[in-house]
């Protein structure tokens, strides 16, 4: 992921007002980010309970989008859609992102299923144990931070998505 500057975030979201975008509160340690090892910028709001940001680079530039946790809790483990990790190493919960445009403010949502603490990157980065003899494990790693990457810019195409 490109490094981006405290504007250029701000700038980037799709689906907030400015009054949102304005009280938006950066995550801790921000400035040591390690933007090389990213996939995708995502933190929840300290001030907030239940409100979250990520912020995906896509080919028309970075797209920002604030997530709503809801207040219900899931009754059984779920698996994170984006980095599709089967050892659930952390909790997932269900985001919801209202969409943009008119969409979104006629209170149209898209929700996803994600790591509670957006550690996708990390979790796809794990070289994966060997399923076979001859398995090639750096490969699939690079399959799975490709397939990220795809997943959660398709995320952004679909909040973005007027229809």
């Amino acid at each position: 992921m490109l490094v981006l500057s405290d504007k250029e975030i701000r700038a980037s979201f799709v689906n907030a007002s400015r009054k949102e975008i304005a009280d938006l509160t950066l995550p801790a340690g921000f400035i040591d980010t390690d933007w090389g090892r990213l996939d995708y910028l995502g933190w929840r709001d300290p001030k907030r309970a239940r409100r979250s940001y990520v912020v995906i680079p896509t080919p028309g530039g970075p797209v920002g989008i604030m997530l709503q946790q809801p207040e219900a809790t899931p009754r059984s483990r779920a698996q994170c859609s984006w980095c599709r990790d089967i050892t659930l190493p952390n909790d997932v919960v269900m985001y919801s992102a209202r969409r943009a445009g008119t969409a979104g403010r006629n209170g149209n949502t898209v929700g996803t299923l994600l790591c509670a603490d957006f550690e996708c990157s990390a979790n796809v980065r794990k070289l994966p144990p060997s399923a076979y003899i001859g398995f090639d494990r750096e490969a699939a790693r690079e399959e799975r931070i490709a397939t990220l990457q795809v997943i959660s810019a398709a995320f952004a195409a679909t909040v973005q998505d007027a229809s």
